[in-house]
């Protein structure tokens, strides 16, 4: 892997999946990309379990010193946050970064959203100088992430060396298990609100109240508040120039229920394969909103059916994941 070598504008990133079954299998994926990636001058990021990392640190000696780490419990416990990390780390320069996420500690829509990002990041790194080494343990890993590794990585480590991936799929056209069906129904006692160009004010204020009687936690208010305000503003300007706001609490979230807003746009339609996943271009007036509010909430749904755009916005009342 060389994550210094030049790359044209819109070359997809090096992204590899290593399944392995041993620490010595672990170390012959790992070593020998580590030592190229520093010997060539490039940086290497380490997101790995302390006990992979002491195996790594061993066999690199006094070179595993050059190595940046991070705690995969903090690094992947976001996906949106994730792959707006590991842009950042493009964007300076050469990056050679090495991960493991603990699968077999994350719940099951982190996870399926860990898979979706996996597959994104050959979008949000295109043309950057960034290789990824994506690390499964196989005795570990469940088997249902095993099963995509090939669907979100364009090369696969085995024991022949790195080979293209026959069954990889471009992240705008990857579909997961329940992404085309329709979204569940509000909860019975769920809040609406009605609002126009003129009634944003009133929409921020009405969410606002909300979270607070529902007992979220004042840090996280303002976050809930500024994606809605921020879809809503979208409606307004680039849908019908109306919509709703629906607010219930729902089961979901890490410690004892989420806020749920959705924001509802009569008008329709989305013109971007991949809305909000991608960063936005910084001369760009426009694509914040989305991006936003992805990094903001746990969790963002769109389904977009009979000429209604529903942006579902989750948040855990007592925090993120």
């Amino acid at each position: 892997m060389h994550p210094d070598r030049a790359r044209t504008r819109g070359e997809p990133p090096v992204h590899v999946a290593a399944p392995y079954g041993s620490e010595t299998a672990f170390l012959e994926a790992t070593v020998p990309r580590v030592r190229a990636a520093l010997s060539e001058g490039g940086r290497v990021l380490a997101v790995v379990c302390p006990e992979r990392m002491g195996l790594l640190a061993v066999a690199l000696g006094v070179e595993a010193e050059r190595i940046e780490v991070r705690s995969p419990a903090s690094w992947y416990a976001h996906p949106h946050r994730m792959l707006a990390a590991c842009h950042e780390y493009a964007r300076a320069g050469p990056v050679l970064v090495v991960g493991e996420p603990p699968w077999e500690r994350l719940d099951d829509r982190t996870a399926r959203e860990l898979v979706r990002y996996d597959g994104l990041l050959n979008a949000a790194l295109r043309g950057a100088p960034a290789s990824l080494l994506c690390l499964y343990d196989e005795r570990t890993t469940p088997r249902q992430v095993l099963g995509l590794c090939p669907v979100v990585h364009p090369v696969v480590l085995g024991a022949a060396g790195e080979r293209p991936s026959g069954g990889f799929v471009e992240p705008h056209e990857l579909v997961l298990d329940g992404d085309l069906a329709p979204l569940p129904e509000p909860a019975e006692d769920a809040h609406v609100v009605r609002f126009t160009a003129r009634e944003l004010k009133r929409v921020r204020q009405a969410v606002g109240d909300y979270a607070r009687a529902a007992g979220m936690h004042r840090n996280l208010i303002t976050s809930i508040v500024l994606s809605v305000s921020e879809i809503a503003a979208n409606s307004v300007e680039h849908g019908a120039g109306h919509g709703t706001v629906t607010m219930w609490v729902g089961r979901g979230g890490a410690n004892g229920g989420e806020l749920v807003c959705e924001v509802a746009n009569p008008g329709g339609g989305l013109d971007d394969p991949l809305p909000g996943y991608l960063p936005p271009e910084p001369e760009s007036p426009r694509g914040y909103g989305l991006w936003i509010s992805r990094q903001l909430c746990d969790l963002v749904e769109l389904r977009d059916r009979d000429g209604v755009l529903r942006v579902r916005l989750h948040l855990g009342l007592s925090g993120p994941c």
